[in-house]
């Protein structure tokens, strides 16, 4: 049962950091192209998407 609970908590916080990251990465002044890169890296790949964007995303 804390296995099921400990993952669920897990998955929605990477769910609400892909979703600040999307954000970001939308509001950010970098081209298009680069913004839907982006996206689409983070939605295919979760948690690796979501650290490769902190390391090499778009900076304000």
């Amino acid at each position: 049962m804390l296995s099921v609970e400990v993952s669920g908590l897990f998955g929605l916080l990477i769910l609400v950091l892909d979703v600040l990251a999307i954000i970001k990465t939308v509001q950010s002044r970098a081209s298009t192209s680069t913004k839907v890169i982006w996206v689409v890296v983070v939605l295919l790949l979760p948690v690796f998407g979501l650290i490769l964007w902190f390391l090499f995303g778009p900076k304000d």
